[in-house]
């Protein structure tokens, strides 16, 4: 897994890497990370546009730096999972983006620990923050996918993060629906059409039935 790197228009360095690959079914380790060097570079545009917008024409303001940092978490991950295992990747925008990259993992781990928006606890629930945690927010949930994104105002981060998990999602979706098409009928997400050896351990326990002597 090598780091991705593309340099946009305006001259923002983008660079990207996933960590986990649930979805290998339909992207090479290769895919995943120019997948998300893709929706980088579309956050880099927006970042470009809102940093160079007066503030009096900006929708959200104008953006402080032309450099934010984002991390996502694998949905497909189960709660038991550590939030540095459960990491589905991170891109970072920029010369000073990966700066912002911790910022934004405390983010995305508050919220999946508590299973909405991080800023809320930040702003209203302290008791639920501790020690070492991260004193702003917000993060994003867009159907179950978590981002966390920083460097603007807390809005601005809660917008761009906002964005980026729906552009995931749409992308995932446009490529799982062309696989159906290509594939046809089944009954498992995988190549091979079979259980997963993780469902089989799961009643591995139960002894099949003895066949009947003839």
């Amino acid at each position: 897994m090598n780091v991705r790197e593309t340099v946009t228009e305006h001259g923002l360095t983008v660079r990207s890497q996933h960590r986990r690959n649930p979805y290998d079914y339909l992207l090479t380790p290769e895919e995943l990370d120019q997948l998300l060097l893709d929706l980088g570079t579309r956050r880099a545009a927006s970042i470009w546009r809102n940093r160079t917008t007066a503030a009096s024409a900006a929708p959200r303001g104008s953006y402080g730096r032309t450099a934010m940092g984002f991390v996502l978490m694998d949905p497909t991950a189960g709660p038991w999972t550590p939030n540095e295992q459960a990491v589905l990747g991170v891109i970072s925008i920029g010369e000073d983006g990966h700066r912002f990259l911790p910022n934004a993992a405390a983010k995305a781990a508050g919220h999946r620990r508590l299973g909405r928006n991080y800023g809320e606890a930040v702003l209203v629930e302290p008791h639920l923050c501790g020690s070492a945690g991260f004193r702003y927010g917000h993060s994003a949930e867009v159907r179950g996918q978590i981002v966390g994104a920083s460097s603007q105002s807390p809005d601005q981060d809660l917008f761009e993060a906002g964005q980026l998990a729906q552009d995931f999602i749409g992308a995932i979706t446009e490529r799982h629906l062309a696989w159906e098409e290509r594939v046809g009928p089944g009954d498992w997400l995988a190549a091979d059409d079979a259980p997963h050896q993780e469902y089989r351990d799961m009643v591995s326990f139960f002894a099949p039935p003895v066949a009947a002597k003839p």
